[in-house]
This record gives C-alpha cells, structure tokens and sequence, in this order.
C-alpha cells in the first residue's frame, strides 16, 4: 500500500506539472531579464560548464555561500536538512559523513571505503575519509547532484556527487570580511577571509576558520571531559594569476586540523548500559581526543585555444591523517574500545576539452587518473579489563587463554587505488527547443591490498598469535558508464527532460577482517540503471521556482559488510539487486522584495529484490538510510528596511520519516519521525558593510539518532550516534 501511494504521488506530480505548464511558461516570458538581474536565478558548473540552474537537465540543489554561513551551515553533516532526499549516517564522526542520495548509500564504516555519494572541493574528488577535513567556509555554494552521474564524474557517484566551491580571488580588487561568534557550549567561531591584488594580472585570496567549543555530551566520570567538543581550523589560499585574456591559472592550497573530544557512543538498553543517566549524558573512560589533519594543493589551468574551444586541466595532491579512539560501548568499562587510524594521499589529474560553439553541436572531451594510497589500522580492544585466569592480573596470559577476551585484535594494511578513465559528454539540438544528450565513460580500476595482518595482542601489546598472516588481494576492473537523454525547451526558456543513465563504485577490500583468513574479501564493482524524467519552471514574472523530478533505479550489488551470526566472521560482500523509486519537488516563491518562501520535497520507496545478509533473507526489506519522505522549507522576511538597517527573520524546518539504518529492518533499530526547526535573525546595515546575526539549530531540542548498530548478540548492547542537541548564538559581521 505504501509503495502504491509513493509511486502515484510521484506520477500525478509529473502529470500536476504537465498540465498546468503551459500557461505558467507564458507568463514568464513576459519578463526576460538578464542572469545578472533575475531574481533567484543561479548559476551552477555541475555539468562542468557555467549555467543557469534552470537550463541544467540534472536534478541539481545548489545552496549560496551567504545562504550557508547564515543558516550555520558550518559542517558538510548540516546539508540533509536543507536538500530532499539526502540523508547521512555519521558512524566516523562529525565532517567525515556517509551520505546517502535517493537511497544509495554505503553500508561499511571502514575508513579505507569511499562512499556512493562522491564530494568534490573545487573539482577535486576527496575519495578517503582523511581527505575531507574542514571545508565549509568562504564559500562560493554548495551543489548536491542527484542520480548517477557515470559520465563526467565517474566512479563513485552512483548516488550522486555534493560540489563544495570556494570563492575564487578576485583581480583589482582589495576586499575581505571578518566573521566573530559566541554560543551556548561555550562555541567560539571565527572566520573570514582578504582579497588582495598582485598588479593588473593576479590576485590573492587568504581565508580562514577557527571554532572552539565545549562538549555537549556531558561525561558523568570524574576528571574526565565532556564528550562531542568542538576544536578546529582551517587555512585556504587562492592565487589567481591571468598572464593574457586567454590564459588562466588558479592555484588552491589548503590545510585544516581537528582535535576535539570524540564522539559518544548512545548504548542500549538504557536500564544496563546507561543507569540513571539522562538522554544527555554518558560515563565514558575515554578521554583521547580526535585528530584529522589535511594538506591539499591544486592547480587549474584554463586556456582558450579558439573562440570556441577550451582547454581545462586539475592537477592535484592531497593527504591526510584520521585517528579517533571510539569507547564502542559507551560506558566507563572496557568491554570494547576500537581505536581507529588512516593515513591517506592521492595524486589526481583531470584534462579535458570544451567546446562552446554557439551552433548546434557542443562537446566534452576528457581523460582522468586517480593514484590513491591508504594505511589503515583498526583495533578491537575487547573486555580488556578482564582477569581471565582470576589471578589477580591483567596480561598476556589471560589473552591467550581467553581470546579474544583481554585481547587486543589489530589488524592493519596498505591499500593502493589507481583510476584511469576517458570520457565523453556531447550534446546536439535538434531543433531550436529540442537537444539530445549524450555521453560514454571508460574506467580502468585496479586495487592492491598489500601486508594484510591481523594480530591477538595482550593488554601490554605483546603478541599472543596471528589469527590472518601477512596476505594480499587484488582486483582488475574495466567498465563502461553511459548516459543518453533529451531536453525540450518551451518557448518560456522552462525546461522537461528525460534520461537514461549508469553510474559505477569500484570494487572494494574488506577492512573489518580480524580472526579468520576466511574474512579477508573484495566486493564487486556496485552498479545503478537510472530512468528519470524532470521539468524546470519559472513563472509569474521569474518568482516562482517549481523544479521536479522522478526516478527509478536499478541497484545491483551493493557493497555491505556481512556479519556470520555463527562465526561473527566479517566479510565485504553484496546485495544482488534491489529497487528505488521516487520523486523530488524544490520550490521558491518570491511575492515580494521582502518576502520568500523555499521548501524541498523527498518522495522515496526502497525494496531489497534479491539479498542475504548476515544469515538473513532480506529480500522485501527497505534499503539503510531511505525514508519515504523528507521535507525542508524556510523563510526570508525583510520585516524593515530603511536608510540606515535592514532586519529580516529567516526561520527553518526539515523533517524527515522513520527510516532504518541497516537492510535487516530490525525493529527497535528503527528511527522513528521527526523534524528539526531553527532559524536565524539578521540586523544589517544599508551598505551591507556590518552584521549581527542570532542563530539556533533543533531549537525544539529533538533526540535522535544518526546511526545504529546491532551489536545485541555479540556484546550485550545497541550501538548508536545520536543527533546534536539545541544550539544557538550571535555573530558579528564586518565586511571592507
């Protein structure tokens, strides 16, 4: 029944807007105004070229970098509360998300994985959890990309891809702005950034973040500190030099560091593992602090060959570190402790050829390689507090006679990625309102995991036995990814569409293998066939915004890890084949100068046709990380406005249905419904220069959960994450 409902809801959608189109299209031609001049109107580089939002066949949500930093978007984890359909999982923590788009997600949290929903800075894939750091400041804006995107992008986004696009230096220009805050927790912000020229050719901009806070997760153990704190930087330079009209360079380099209190884990039941502990609270023995650190340097060269070709080249190097030890059972015993440890560095070049013929032929023509090198180190520090033998002391004996109890279980390795892919995107207009697209992509994957060990270690670290030997596993992937479509472009400038795509996720090694040879394992290549239709609207002289889409997947193998419910063997495998469907709808309605109303809606349906997951048939079951329906919406409302100030209010809801965060569909595990609100109050000057802004996020102080595991059988308890509480604050805000 409520698969019925879902796919009725997004047919009549599509039927609502085909039938009303028509005339709502003539009255937008009635105002043709210029990019710079229409209101609300965007332009994005999703498909790799500067267009108006409007004018892109791909389901696109695109957020501004004002938008953002008003709103506190200050982590890529906030962006699910502002685009239908993308959800998260946050089982590494907080700036390292598990995005799941339209129910794609990735079911593993090993920290050599790179996820389905792909994040690019600047056009460069940060594929490794160690690359992603601290991003969200100076922004340009944000663009989340729905369905595969096989052609351009390539590997990994058969979810989708989320672009995070830093504001570019200016020429001849001195400018900057000066950002201070101070919120509950004792948070601390600071951000801003200086643009200065270097003569008539080059210019230099410097930004930066800084954020301090106490942690929320209030840690009843005496002496010891509040989990979930906040304590971070970040530096990015831009050189822009432009010897001639036709020559451009941009060199980006950037670095940031975390070094907070770790998460906290929510166990359950409450009655054992949290007695008379509120929702806030937890008694954790763990007080070692997170570190990530990331360096990243990339240079993009543009060269105008023609008036009609271009010439783009990325070249990029990242690297990164990611530790955290994670007290797994929330409590201040030590029935498990995972250190965690991943030291990452890539070597990335992107070419391609562009044409902007003014005709009816236009092209993109590419080659790309990806070099990716991990170290990964993970261990399982299990009931270590135990006397075993009940001699009065804790060591290497009591590991090897009670292993894995009083073990530690480490297991580390070395794992070598490299991508090389030609690729394609072509487009010709048959007619003045009809264009055909089209596009290829060739991939050639190949994986080493080298010096794989796995060790049971005493409390002192000395070695009790190898339970996996030094072992490899390697794999050879070739694929072809494509996607074939047709836009037609009424005589308004709106836009329907239809597509057929594929998107590809390379094979991957199992990280989570630990007491048997048998675990060690690489998952298939992970594929989807997307079918979509979508329209793009503006009426009502440009102030109305209606943009929707539907869609149908056909998900085959995606990756998961299996857990033996014999053995507790751990193994990559996949799901053979499931099944999604569904629908967004984005609306912006601006009646006034002083007011606008936008909201986004989420329509899915998740249906495992074919699987068996840790001994369980799970076919029937909903797909992790997909509720039927996710809602946003805000507000923008100048309440005056003179010669001196304008104050305007700008309140926001997301919500989202209950969902299930793994393909059993256990049902204690299950999330049930809930929605977010928060908001923000601006006061600002007539000439924009000063700014005092009063924010607050889940003002309603709403408990949930990010994440959760079943660990009931093995050790006694549920594993979960749990959400932010209430936060809110001031900002100051200078600009010059």
């Amino acid at each position: 029944m409520r698969e019925r409902l879902l796919r009725n809801t997004a047919l009549s959608a599509i039927a609502i807007f085909t039938a009303t189109a028509t005339p709502a299209f003539a009255q937008a031609q009635s105002n043709s105004t210029s990019s710079e001049s229409a209101p609300g109107e965007i332009v994005v580089t999703a498909a790799k070229r500067s267009e108006n939002l409007q004018s892109v066949p791909i389901s696109v949500s695109a957020i501004g970098g004002d938008a953002l930093e008003k709103s506190r978007i200050t982590n890529v984890d906030s962006l699910v509360t502002k685009v239908a359909n993308l959800q998260l999982t946050s089982i590494v923590g907080d700036n390292t998300p598990i995005f799941a788009l339209r129910g794609v997600s990735m079911s593993d949290y090993s920290l050599n994985q790179s996820s389905p929903v792909a994040t690019y800075y600047d056009e460069v894939y940060k594929g490794n959890f160690a690359f992603l750091g601290v991003a969200m400041y100076d922004l340009e804006r944000v663009e989340v990309l729905r369905g595969p995107q096989g052609t351009l992008y390539g590997k990994n986004t058969t979810g989708g891809a989320v672009n995070i696009i830093s504001r570019d230096a200016k020429l001849g220009e001195t400018s900057g702005y000066l950002n201070a805050g101070y919120g509950n927790y004792n948070r601390v912000d600071v951000n801003g950034a200086v643009n200065v020229p270097l003569g008539d050719k080059a210019a230099l901009r410097v930004a930066g973040t800084f954020s301090r806070a106490d942690g929320w997760f209030k840690n009843v153990v005496p002496g010891l500190p509040d989990l979930a704190s906040t304590r971070e930087y970040a530096l990015r330079g831009t050189l822009k030099f432009e010897p001639t009209d036709s020559v451009r360079f941009t060199l980006r380099a950037s670095t940031s560091f975390q070094n907070p209190q770790n998460y906290g884990i929510y166990a359950q039941p409450e009655a054992v593992q949290r007695p008379g502990l509120s929702k806030w609270e937890i008694a954790s023995d763990v007080s070692q602090r997170r570190r990530a650190r990331t360096t990243s340097v990339a240079l993009t060269t543009n060269i105008d060959v023609s008036d009609t070709l271009a010439i783009t080249s990325i070249t990029s190097y990242d690297k990164g570190t990611l530790f955290f030890r994670e007290d797994t059972d929330g409590t201040a015993t030590k029935l498990l402790e995972i250190p965690y440890y991943d030291r990452a560095s890539q070597f990335a070049q992107d070419l391609r050829l562009t044409s902007d013929t003014g005709g009816p032929f236009d092209f993109i023509l590419g080659a790309y390689f990806n070099r990716e090198k991990v170290y990964n180190e993970t261990t399982f520090e299990i009931a270590t507090d135990v006397d075993v033998n009940g001699d009065g002391f804790i060591n290497a004996q009591d590991c090897a006679d009670g292993l894995p109890l009083a073990c530690k279980v480490k297991n580390q390795f070395t794992q070598i990625k490299k991508s090389f892919a030609l690729y394609s995107d072509l487009k010709y207009k048959l007619t003045d309102a009809l264009t055909v697209r089209g596009g290829l992509r060739y991939t050639h994957d190949t994986g080493v995991q080298s010096g794989f060990r796995s060790d049971a270690l005493g409390v002192d670290n000395s070695l009790v036995a190898t339970l996996i030997p030094p072992s490899a596993l390697r794999y050879k992937n070739n694929n072809v990814s494509g996607k074939i479509g047709f836009d037609y472009k009424l005589a308004s400038g709106d836009l329907l569409y239809a597509s057929f795509s594929k998107g590809y996720r390379a094979p991957s090694f199992n990280a989570q293998a630990f007491f048997d040879p048998s675990e060690l394992s690489v998952a298939k290549a992970e594929k989807v066939t997307s079918y979509e239709v979508g329209a793009k609207t503006q009426f009502w002289d440009r102030r109305v915004t209606l943009n929707m889409a539907a869609f149908y997947y056909d998900y085959r193998n995606q990756q998961f890890i299996n857990v033996d419910p014999t053995t507790a063997a751990q193994t990559l495998l996949n799901i053979p084949k499931s099944r999604i469907y569904g629908a967004e709808a984005e609306l912006t309605v601006r009646p006034t100068d002083t007011f606008t109303f936008h909201g986004g809606l989420g329509l899915l349906s998740t249906k495992i046709i074919r699987g068996d997951v840790s001994g369980t048939d799970v076919s029937g079951r909903r797909l992790s990380n997909a509720p039927s329906l996710t809602f946003n919406a805000g507000i923008d409302f100048t309440v005056f406005k003179n010669d001196a100030l304008t104050f305007s209010i700008h309140p926001d809801l997301s919500y989202q249905s209950n969902q299930f965060f793994e393909v059993i569909n256990v049902p204690r595990l299950r999330q049930s419904s809930y929605a977010l609100v928060g908001g923000h109050v601006d006061l600002e000057t007539a000439d924009g220069r000063y700014s005092l802004s009063v924010w607050a996020k889940n003002l309603g102080n709403k408990f949930y959960f990010t994440s959760r595991v079943d660990l009931l059988a093995g050790f006694g308890f549920d594993y979960n994450h749990i959400g932010n509480p209430r936060t809110f604050g001031v900002t100051l805000g200078a600009k010059f």
